[in-house]
């Protein structure tokens, strides 16, 4: 898109339960855009090339969910028409009701996609889209926490959790990325698309933000599988916890619940939203992860101690879950948890 001569209204939705850091992130990152460069490269500011403005339902400050208070610069219904909507995320745990709660904002949000804004969204964010209905027979990402909860509130929606960033919608103007701190990708998307690649490229460069291209698998866990209120497969997933490594650990868990086969993977199904097998997989991928980060144990011998007698299987079973190889999670991970540990311990003899 040829850069424009005047600058794109940029509207960052807020509300309670939003995070200061994302919607005063993203303002920042807009307020940049063509600035910033030139006091670096030449000494002098160039032009704001974009206009964000912070939009709530109201004009009175309030506490965001950490607590950091908010000063909207206009409210809802008196925001300039904008080109670009960004939604960040919504800090309230995945199987939260949404009914109602944001009435004004979604209703906003449909009225200005209507118009033809662009809507983005970054991590838990796009909850709201879902709510508002703008992604009914579209693709979606959300926060991976989030994408089990998305899939059975709002079936119509094809969630695809693996990936950081989605595209979607009429002229792919509904924009989406997973992660919590995502809104830099969905901000640099957004600096890409309406003011230009050179300009986004700068502000990476100024403000040293990696593109999260590895996508959200690497990052899951095995928080999707919900806990639930069925106190006897509660009680197995606490007997697999401790098991998750013996041979037949599904027949061990049936047994143990002793319940039928077939009534017992039906329930713990209905239950954890998980076959009873799924739910081991993900239970040893859990463990090796950490292994593969923490320890130098042999790819083969981590398959060995989390169940699997076939090496080349955890490999495959690893990166289809995953979307790295064991070999590839431990470089990428592997060097973070060190690092984040030798500054730990030299903060704790005081060095740092």
């Amino acid at each position: 898109m040829a850069p424009a001569e005047e600058p794109i209204n940029v509207a960052i939705l807020a509300f309670p339960e939003a995070t200061a850091s994302t919607v005063y992130g993203m303002y920042d990152l807009f307020k940049s855009a063509g600035r910033d460069w030139g006091y670096i490269v030449e000494g002098r500011a160039g032009r704001e090339r974009m206009r964000p403005l912070v939009a709530a339902s109201g004009m009175e400050p309030f506490a965001a969910a950490n607590g950091v208070r908010m000063q909207p610069d206009c409210t809802l219904a008196h925001c300039p028409a904008p080109d670009v909507v960004c939604v960040p995320e919504i800090l309230l745990p995945p199987g939260e009701p949404l009914a109602g709660r944001f009435g004004p904002e979604t209703e906003w949000l449909r009225r200005s996609y209507a118009d033809g804004a662009t809507i983005t969204t970054a991590c838990s964010g796009a909850m709201l889209l879902a709510e508002a209905g703008l992604l009914d027979g579209h693709e979606a990402t959300t926060h991976w926490a989030y994408c089990d909860t998305m899939k059975r509130r709002y079936p119509q929606i094809r969630v695809v959790g693996q990936r950081a960033l989605v595209a979607s919608g009429a002229g792919q103007r509904l924009i989406m990325a997973g992660g919590g701190t995502s809104w830099l990708d969905v901000a640099l998307f957004v600096v890409a698309r309406f003011v230009g690649v050179e300009e986004a490229m700068q502000l990476a460069r100024l403000s040293l933000i990696d593109w999260h291209d590895i996508g959200q698998q690497p990052f899951a866990s095995l928080a999707y599988g919900r806990q639930n209120e069925d106190a006897l497969i509660a009680r197995c997933q606490v007997w697999i916890a401790e098991h998750y490594a013996r041979p037949s650990p599904v027949a061990g868990m049936t047994g143990f619940s002793g319940l039928p086969e077939r009534s017992f993977k039906r329930r713990f199904q209905h239950a954890t939203g998980m076959s009873p097998l799924d739910y081991v997989h993900t239970l040893r991928i859990e463990e090796s992860k950490h292994m593969l980060e923490s320890t130098d144990m042999a790819v083969e011998a981590i398959a060995q101690e989390i169940g699997y007698e076939d090496a080349g299987f955890f490999g495959r079973l690893f990166r289809r879950k995953v979307g790295l190889t064991p070999a590839q999670y431990r470089r990428r991970f592997g060097a973070m948890r060190r690092a984040l540990s030798a500054a730990e311990r030299a903060w704790e003899r005081g060095e740092g």
